[in-house]
């Protein structure tokens, strides 16, 4: 219940204009995002592989509905992989991309094209891009032109989602020698024809589809949070024999710091998805979604005087 009323406030202009004017409602923000701009991007990629972390960087803004949004948000993409360059911070930094912020819904062939440069900077960097995933009338549609990026940038990652029925299957088209997959829980609302509704139905599916990736031949990588599934991503390592250079786990950015360094110290790879930008509202309204004791901290914040 309060996961829907979640995502029904990510959709209500007039929540999003009360928590954007509510005080300190900036330093809880910080707290997911990065900043608004390419500097507070790279400020953060740099304190976090410092601390030896590896780091995906995404562009907030989605559902775009011009030609010349799209093309700008490509634009914000090529100059920052050429920041990242330059700063020394590929590999360890690579991008993420939703294909609905280039267009996707209005002109798929537009959002090929501006993504195709995207991994064509990225290539030039030194680094690699994941295409992200969204709600499931775009997944065929994402899959596609993934598909296609993948014949010049081979490299490119997937996002599959465990909430919908139909991800084991996607995740045994893509266990190839060189497939790059994310492993998350889902975020958005969904039908019960398409997706599991119960938190155990959808854990259950996580670790089937996790199961079918570290069994498979490519990359994959772990997006949870959850204790539970992360203890089975480190013991499928073992049962299948995987070395920390063959998968990762992903966590988001200001969730479960001190896990981050544990398994860092452990010695995995954790890649910190890290956000930034102004269109923040909502990608915090899914963050608080997925993750509903989060809710406590944000209230607090909300209704502080201080």
């Amino acid at each position: 219940m309060l996961r829907s009323l979640i995502l029904a406030a990510a959709r209500s202009p007039r929540v999003e204009r009360l928590i954007e004017t509510a005080p300190l409602t900036r330093e809880v923000v910080r707290r997911f995002v990065a900043g608004t701009t390419g500097a507070d991007a790279l400020r953060v990629t740099r304190e976090l592989a410092d601390g030896g972390a590896a780091v995906s960087l995404d562009y907030l803004g989605e559902d775009t509905l011009t030609t010349d949004q799209a093309v700008a948000t490509r634009d914000e993409y090529l100059s920052l992989l050429s920041a990242l360059s330059t700063a020394e911070l590929t590999p360890a930094a690579e991008v993420s991309v939703k294909l609905s912020a280039l267009g996707q819904r209005f002109d798929e062939k537009l959002a090929f094209d501006l993504a195709h440069s995207i991994c064509a900077a990225a290539s030039e960097a030194g680094t690699t891009v994941t295409v992200d995933m969204e709600d499931h009338t775009t997944t065929d549609s994402t899959l596609d032109i993934l598909s296609r990026l993948r014949v010049d940038f081979p490299t490119t990652g997937a996002v599959l989602q465990a909430y919908l029925r139909r991800t084991e299957g996607d995740c045994r088209e893509l266990v190839g020698a060189g497939s790059r997959v994310r492993l998350c829980k889902g975020a958005y609302a969904e039908p019960e024809s398409v997706a599991f509704s119960n938190r155990l139905d959808v854990d259950k599916s996580y670790a089937r589809c996790m199961s079918i990736l570290m069994s498979g031949q490519g990359y994959p990588m772990l997006a949870t949070h959850d204790p539970r599934l992360i203890a089975i991503g480190e013991n499928g390592a073992k049962w299948f024999d995987r070395t920390p250079d063959t998968f990762e786990f992903q966590m988001l950015y200001g969730i479960r710091p001190d896990e981050q360094r544990r398994l860092i110290h452990e010695g995995y790879t954790v890649r910190v998805y890290v956000p930034y930008g102004g269109e923040w509202y909502g990608y915090l309204m899914r963050r608080l979604a997925e993750r509903p004791a989060n809710v406590a901290f944000f209230a607090r914040a909300l209704t502080s005087r201080s």
